[in-house]
């Protein structure tokens, strides 16, 4: 081959390479290819150059075509972004721009994110949300500040451990109250003898009230006495509250009886049912009708005492309770009382007060049981003796 045919060959071939680099080039800035600019505003761009890689979902898809600065300090700074036209599908309108680090201290560039499916379409030209870049200046600021607070819990506990130290060595040496319990035979000796005549004056003390207990149970069968609870309707006050609830269920009642107290029980301060006749419909209804709960209801007017007219009502509701249950045959768990004390609607000192059985469609939730808590404050307080002790008030 000749020297002119030699120099042809290297022109030829050496135009084919820069032709070659050039599209390389070209296509990784996006000179050759289909883009659209889009717009992004930020306080502070944080070292990102011209030229910089825009990722849209961790891929190369653009390049920051220019950095413009504001023309007032009211203003922010303006990134100018080339993309490829295959980025319309996946960008919007609500799409973030945020300016990144490659690693920890690699090149910046803007990663933007995806938009949603209901926002719409970004054009050329448009301008889309921008996040700042976070500052390393301010992060080490607050690692040093971490770093200090940690540093200074370290004396802390250091300087806690040092004070027990001190504690404990001082007991080790008997010093102290703490010292002389653990270091003397003598006191240990004294505090057991002490807990063991504790426990026996506790054993005494338990044993009185099982006597209590049984005498009280003794008196309650007794001829002389035994008129005495028979005719205030009950013996065991602690049975007042085992079925009684909190409140009314919310429910609209399915039926509703309502009975004057004087019309059923035997006195004004008496729990004792003197004619049950009037209770015999609602206790038909209750044995031949499904139904979710059923609440017995009593009150009294508002003159008297209040914790003894509560303790009247509660009585009245679960005396008439065990009368329908006793009488009428139905599952008594579905069946709650209510004492309601004095009540405005309750009637006057002369009519005695007011019983209603409030009858609750199937389905109904059965409201809380009375807090143990409430009923036994109000056994303490109905415990107290009278004032006048000649006159004790019939139930």
């Amino acid at each position: 081959m000749s020297r002119a045919a030699r120099l042809g060959a290297f022109i030829i071939v050496t135009l084919v390479l820069l032709a070659a680099g050039i599209f390389i080039i070209g296509g990784k800035e996006y000179l050759f290819k289909s883009t659209y600019e889009v717009k992004s505003q930020f306080n502070n761009v944080s070292g990102l150059q011209q030229g910089a890689d825009v990722l849209v979902g961790g891929v190369h898809s653009g390049t920051v075509r220019a950095i413009m600065l504001p023309h007032n300090p009211t203003e922010k700074i303006v990134v100018e972004m080339d993309l490829d036209n295959q980025t319309h599908e996946i960008l919007k309108k609500n799409s973030v721009a945020s300016i990144e680090t490659e690693g920890l201290l690699g090149n910046q560039y803007v990663a933007i994110s995806f938009g949603t499916a209901g926002a719409g379409d970004l054009r050329s030209g448009d301008t889309i949300a921008g996040q700042p870049p976070l500052e390393m200046s301010e992060l080490l600021k607050k690692t040093s500040g971490i770093l200090d607070c940690s540093q200074q819990a370290v004396i802390n506990v250091t300087q806690a451990t040092d004070h027990l130290k001190s504690i404990t060595a001082k007991v080790d040496h008997g010093q102290g109250t703490v010292g002389a319990l653990i270091n003397d035979k003598a006191i240990y000796t004294n505090l057991q003898q002490t807990m063991a005549t504790l426990q026996q004056t506790v054993g005494h003390a338990e044993g009185g009230v099982a006597d209590f207990q049984d005498n009280m149970e003794a008196l309650k069968h007794n001829f002389f006495l035994k008129g005495y609870f028979k005719k205030r309707g009950y013996e065991d006050q602690a049975e007042l509250t085992a079925n009684e609830v909190e409140r009314l269920p919310a429910h609209e009642p399915l039926k509703t009886f309502t009975f004057p107290a004087k019309d059923i029980f035997d006195g004004r301060d008496s729990a004792k049912i003197k004619n049950g006749k009037h209770l015999a419909e609602s206790g038909e209804f209750l044995s031949g009708n499904d139904f979710g709960v059923a609440v017995i209801v009593a009150s009294t007017g508002m003159e008297g005492d209040s914790q003894k007219e509560l303790q009247l009502t509660e009585a009245r509701s679960a005396v008439v309770r065990e009368y329908l249950v006793e009488h009428y045959g139905f599952d008594d768990d579905k069946v709650k009382t209510l004492g309601q004390g004095k009540q405005a609607n309750g009637g006057s000192e002369k009519d005695w007060g007011t019983l209603q059985i409030l009858v609750y469609p199937a389905g109904t939730e059965t409201p809380p049981a009375k807090q143990a808590a409430s009923a036994a404050s109000s056994k303490s307080e109905l415990a107290k003796p009278s004032e006048n002790s000649n006159s004790e008030p019939k139930r």
